[in-house]
């Protein structure tokens, strides 16, 4: 099932029958979010423990205390409210993409409130990624089942949360799945993603699974 705020996007969009898709998410694959996150928290006076790849349980006080999970997703709310356009780019993602983009077509895809939509695609432009952007709600799959549908041709679907992976792997089987986390603090604490097919940390490795899947295949 895909919103209606999300259909909406999709149906605004020119996707090109017949061209290589690539559906990739932004915060920690085109921009680095957790880096922009702890800054943040260190203003309010918290910090991020790194424990576990999950924000809650690990936003702490300054006496160690864990944050409560409603604390948390109100301070993910004001982090996206404030900062989202101030996000520093993932290294090479910019030149990856504007390679990749002369022979495929690119869709961001990515979960944030609808209302800082237009501020991610003002950073999107101002970094050199000026591609199409879904602010989606819930789990990926249907979004990019209906995306896939829409191309008609070889996709690739890039992200760092594991359970986007299982949703695309149950609403479209055919894309392929590449795990992807760029900060590497957050990488060691998380293996590839059972229901990806790939794993890449950096963009140069990212554009070596791309291109042998979407142009050599």
């Amino acid at each position: 099932m895909i919103a209606d705020q999300v259909q909406e996007q999709i149906a605004r969009l020119e996707i090109r029958p017949g061209r290589p898709l690539i559906v990739t998410d932004a915060d920690e694959v085109l921009f680095a979010f957790m880096a922009g996150l702890e800054t943040y928290l260190i203003g309010e006076g918290l910090t991020f423990d790194f424990s576990s790849f999950a924000i809650s349980g690990n936003v702490r006080t300054s006496d160690g205390e864990a944050l409560e999970r409603e604390a948390v997703r109100a301070h993910l709310g004001t982090f996206f409210e404030r900062h989202t356009e101030e996000l520093d780019p993932v290294d090479h993602a910019a030149e990856t993409l504007a390679e990749l983009s002369e022979r495929a077509q690119i869709v961001v895809l990515s979960n944030l409130p609808l209302p800082q939509r237009e501020a991610r695609e003002r950073a999107l432009r101002r970094h050199g990624m000026d591609y199409p952007l879904i602010a989606n709600e819930g789990l990926k799959g249907p979004a990019v089942r209906h995306l896939h549908e829409l191309a008609a041709a070889p996709a690739i679907f890039i992200d760092d949360i594991p359970h986007n992976h299982s949703s695309v792997r149950e609403h479209a089987p055919e894309v392929q799945r590449l795990h992807f986390v760029a900060d590497p603090r957050l990488a060691r604490l998380i293996p590839r993603a059972e229901d990806s097919h790939h794993r890449a940390d950096t963009w140069p490795e990212a554009r070596r699974i791309i291109e042998r899947h979407l142009f050599e295949d």
